[in-house]
């Protein structure tokens, strides 16, 4: 299992991955989680990629490769592994196809969670945050019992600026211009498999691991 996650912001692709590796034990690879524990540890990367954060530039796509070229090296991912947050666009694929051809380690599939506009929309904007404990609510999905007021301790509930509906509109339409033309590319060389992420986690797990061939 080498798998690309692909699917909007909201669609559930996270939550579909942690159940994903609980079960099989292959590592996901988060490029931010990479970053941050890259510069931490000052490894030869993690300096280039910090003199380019620090003058607020974005991290060139060839010290990024080089990470997650660094990372599926290692023993955990000789079982295969999950690529989230990367690439985001054809021409990172088209550089991550090269490297993975060359370590032996190419991908299997590009899972694709597929949910409706109005459906994100919810999901995003309906996300209500506790001010005291940080219990999310989703005024649509997981409701409150009481309006504004945290369930779990009482804690007044708001709706982070990430979560008003302009920002999310901004979000999504990023994504469609930059990373759902991933789905033709990778749709071209047949390794595309789409789920629709609508319906319990555990329906939408089972989906997975069959569109997988998973047992």
């Amino acid at each position: 299992m080498r798998l690309v996650l692909l699917g909007a912001p909201g669609a559930g692709k996270g939550t579909q991955a942690k159940k994903l590796i609980e079960q099989y034990h292959v590592p996901q690879i988060s490029t931010g989680d990479l970053l941050r524990a890259a510069v931490a540890a000052g490894t030869t990367l993690g300096k280039e990629a910090k003199s380019y954060m620090d003058k607020g530039e974005l991290v060139p796509d060839s010290v990024v490769l080089g990470m997650v070229g660094e990372r599926i090296k290692q023993e955990d991912c000789k079982k295969g592994y999950i690529l989230d947050g990367f690439p985001r666009n054809t021409k990172q694929a088209e550089e991550l196809d090269k490297m993975l051809a060359v370590l032996g380690m190419s991908l299997t599939a590009a899972l694709s969670v597929d949910v409706p506009f109005e459906d994100l929309m919810k999901r995003l904007t309906g996300r209500r945050t506790c001010k005291a404990c940080g219990q999310m609510f989703n005024i649509y999905f997981n409701a409150p019992k009481k309006e504004g007021v945290c369930d779990k301790c009482g804690g007044e509930l708001f709706q982070r600026d990430d979560d008003k509906e302009e920002t999310i509109k901004k979000r999504l339409e990023v994504y469609n211009a930059q990373t759902a033309p991933l789905m033709g590319y990778y749709g071209k060389k047949g390794i595309v498999k789409s789920v629709q992420g609508t319906g319990s986690i555990d329906d939408i797990f089972k989906k997975v691991c069959e569109v997988l061939g998973l047992k």
